[in-house]
């Protein structure tokens, strides 16, 4: 079976992750397992490698993909955000490194059937974990223009939030929206085209936001980021692939605040914050991909990387 999706800045994220050919490692959205696959064969007899994710068919194509190299994997379907349980099942204290990848990967945009993307004719769902309560149809269909506004602005970042949030209120009246079809040419009707080098579609922010509030991406990151500090070991990386400013800035922050010492006064004799810093950042501006690899795969052109180490307490 061919995977159509190729992992992005894949040399880089495997070279900073794997620093113990024999440790434990997690993928925390393997998708098509190409990060998996490479890391795996980073790794000795000794290494183990487990992956999460919410979207039982990409767990499927995994299995499927990663059986060949016959090496220690758990597949397991989770949101990275449920790490720390799924840690405490298996019986794992801390781990030597944890990949997130926060993008989308080519066989949901292309094949999954769910709406992700503008332009395939689907039935507008956008939810990772088919048993997820909620769908972007729903958003659509019921939410009041007020309501969708706020979500167009917040996770799509849209300057046209209220423009599109009143032409959805106005075109539901007629009939229903149910396909990402229907909502792509609706926001095409009052969203002009860009222009210039991104080209982007006029749907792109408003999916993007839609795609963002239907599966709580920003709370399963946010609540990620709270436990992770203490489900590394000594010397383990957090490696964190993000695709939208909203993503990066939050990462950003927190690594930020993981590197901070003590925060007392100064003049004062002696520390009584008792902070010590938890990470140490491998570089402070963010990793991208080349030119040559935004040519061969487009869909890395936003990609950003960070890396931290956590520091030996």
């Amino acid at each position: 079976m061919e995977y159509p999706h190729e992992p992005v800045l894949l040399d880089e994220v495997v070279r900073f992750l794997v620093h113990d050919p024999v440790g434990i490692y997690v993928d925390g959205t393997v998708g098509n397992a190409g990060h998996s696959e490479a890391i795996l064969e980073r790794l000795d007899r000794g290494g183990r490698l487990i992956c999460l994710d919410r979207d039982p068919e990409a767990l499927r194509i995994s299995e499927e993909r990663l059986a060949p190299l016959d090496k220690q994997v758990l597949l397991i379907k989770a949101g990275f955000a449920e790490l720390d349980r799924v840690l405490r099942e298996v019986g794992i204290a801390a781990v030597d490194g944890i990949l997130l990848d926060l993008g989308m990967s080519s066989y949901q945009l292309e094949h999954s059937g769910r709406g992700f993307s503008f332009q395939r004719d689907e039935t507008l769902d956008m939810r990772m974990d088919p048993l997820g309560s909620l769908k972007a149809s729903d958003i659509v269909n019921t939410y009041s223009s007020r309501d969708i506004e706020d979500i167009l602005r917040q996770y799509g970042e849209e300057k046209r939030a209220r423009s599109i949030a009143r032409a959805i209120v106005r075109t539901r009246k007629k009939k229903p929206i149910l396909s990402s079809h229907q909502l792509a040419e609706m926001v095409r009707s009052v969203v002009p085209p860009s222009h210039g080098h991104t080209n982007r579609h006029p749907a792109t922010r408003t999916f993007q936001a839609l795609r963002i509030a239907v599966n709580q991406e920003m709370e399963q990151l946010e609540r990620f980021l709270q436990e992770v500090p203490w489900l590394l070991a000594g010397g383990g990386r957090l490696v964190v692939l993000a695709y939208h400013s909203l993503e990066d800035r939050r990462v950003k922050q927190a690594m930020a605040v993981w590197e901070q010492g003590c925060t007392c006064p100064p003049g004062l004799p002696v520390c009584v914050c008792g902070r010590t810093p938890l990470f140490r950042r491998l570089f402070k501006k963010p990793m991208r991909p080349t030119e040559a690899e935004i040519d061969r795969n487009p869909r890395a052109r936003s990609a950003v990387l960070r890396v931290a180490e956590r520091i030996v307490s």
